[in-house]
């Protein structure tokens, strides 16, 4: 891994972490909405530095977000949060090819292992009164808000910056670029 990269990496780490702390507590609890999950697309752009620093600054999140608002740091969330985004990102990565569809794929997998354990430390949201499983309800609270953070406002934000225009600036600045 060149400087370039690893610098690519800190800054995508930084910008999550910060985004993370920066809109809480809507980042937290059970309907949260990260709005720091709308650069997991970017991976499919930039590769593996948004795949590490998404995975770092999710890290790094948790436990600012533990700790501020919680009093504590939860090393479930730490751990299994930042695996989910580490496997969203690459998801993301591999089907870069097909970005709607990596997206839509990765906010299912931070629904499905978020909202997989969420439900242990939180009271789950009343969908609609409906009668499901509090597991059921947690997973499909944390994928409806992934999808808001990811599909569509990371989509959004990867088509423009997938622009020809863009592409060549970003490649200019001696970037690699993946799309």
């Amino acid at each position: 891994m060149d400087a370039k990269s690893i610098s690519l990496t800190a800054v995508f780490a930084s910008l999550y972490a910060v985004l993370l702390a920066y809109l809480a507590p809507f980042s937290f609890g059970p309907i949260q909405l990260r709005v720091a999950d709308c650069l997991l697309p970017l991976a499919a752009l930039f590769g593996w530095p948004v795949v590490g620093g998404a995975t770092v600054g999710c890290l790094v999140g948790n436990i600012w977000g533990g700790m501020i608002l919680f009093g504590g740091v939860n090393p479930v969330d730490v751990v299994l949060g930042s695996s989910a985004n580490l496997l969203a990102t690459s998801v993301i990565f591999a089907l870069r090819k097909r970005r709607f569809l990596a997206c839509v794929l990765g906010a299912v997998v931070i629904g499905v292992i978020v909202g997989g354990y969420l439900w242990l430390f939180f009271e789950p949201p009343d969908i609609l009164g409906l009668a499901m499983p509090v597991w059921v309800a947690m997973i499909l609270s944390v994928t409806a808000s992934s999808l808001i953070a990811v599909a569509l406002i990371g989509y959004g934000l990867l088509t423009v910056l997938s622009k020809p225009g863009m592409v060549a600036s970003l490649k200019a600045l001696g970037l690699r670029i993946y799309i």
